[in-house]
């Protein structure tokens, strides 16, 4: 029969789950037990894109899924993750799980728009943020819209220029997020 060394230290558990350093959220493998794709019930997630990407080797092509996910709690906070995995499920929740360690606060200005114009580059990826009158809706398209939509800006104006691709442009919204300062009073 096998016998842990150290049972109370880490040792061989089969079966169950284990106490971790932040309580009782963890399976022994270290996965939140928080959602099924590993996102609290309280934030939503959106699949931004989706691909099936192949790398060749010398055995033939090896295929993957890369998921690009964006995951906001609608009350200022949005997050981004990409992610590879052998299947769908796999990548879409290990870009989840990406995402929301990566979750930035959204500066509001009387809880409707952002505070000012903001400008923000990420490599070809150009983006132009401007704030809106109340009940003026996003007016974004794609990608940048997602990221809006999910960290719960009701108005705001949004021009993407430069590259289509949707993944930079993310970044280069994200670039403009965190250029967002409070207005002095």
């Amino acid at each position: 029969m096998f016998q842990a060394k150290n049972p109370g230290r880490g040792g061989a558990s089969f079966g169950g789950k284990e106490k971790s350093k932040d309580g009782d959220r963890r399976d022994r493998r270290g996965r939140d037990r928080a959602g099924s794709d590993g996102v609290d019930k309280d934030l939503i997630q959106t699949t931004v894109e989706l691909a099936r990407v192949t790398r060749v080797t010398k055995g033939g092509k090896r295929m993957r899924f890369r998921a690009c996910v964006v995951v906001g709690d609608k009350k200022g906070s949005v997050g981004f993750g990409v992610a590879k995995g052998a299947d769908v499920t796999l990548a879409l929740s290990k870009a989840a799980r990406q995402a929301k360690k990566n979750m930035v606060k959204i500066i509001l200005e009387k809880g409707t728009t952002i505070p000012h114009v903001v400008y923000a580059k990420y490599k070809a990826a150009k983006v132009l943020l401007k704030p809106t009158p109340p009940a003026s809706g996003i007016i974004a398209g794609g990608s940048v819209r997602m990221v809006l939509e999910a960290a719960g800006v009701p108005d705001v104006v949004s021009k993407c220029l430069g590259s289509k691709s949707k993944i930079n442009n993310i970044k280069a919204t994200f670039e403009a997020i965190k250029k967002l300062r409070a207005r002095r009073k």
